[in-house]
């Protein structure tokens, strides 16, 4: 899946203080562990949800160079990501969540 509709058009809100079509950056420190979308390798993203639609979201599946797993996730207003957030995963469970695509 995609961000990007037919014509190019982001399909999600972005995060507070993002417009449309900007890179947005999050990183987060979890159990001594740096997660940072910046330096990581994107591996799938899934979006769910038209442009500016409140339950929209997107789930972004990273691998750091050291070969550690994260979901980035960002969501509308009424999704079930009100607010973007980092949240790391083992490689059994990013596997997982790959085979649901």
């Amino acid at each position: 899946m995609s961000n990007l509709s037919a014509t190019g058009k982001q399909l999600f809100a972005p995060p507070c203080g993002a417009s449309e079509g900007d890179d947005v950056f999050m990183k987060k420190i979890i159990c001594k562990v740096e997660y940072d979308t910046d330096t990581a390798e994107l591996v799938q993203k899934r979006t769910f949800g038209a442009f500016g639609d409140p339950d929209g979201y997107e789930e972004s599946l990273y691998k750091t160079p050291t070969g550690k797993y994260f979901l980035y996730t960002v969501g509308g207003v009424e999704s079930k990501y009100t607010t973007e957030g980092i949240k790391r995963m083992s490689a059994a469970t990013a596997e997982s969540w790959l085979a649901q695509a």
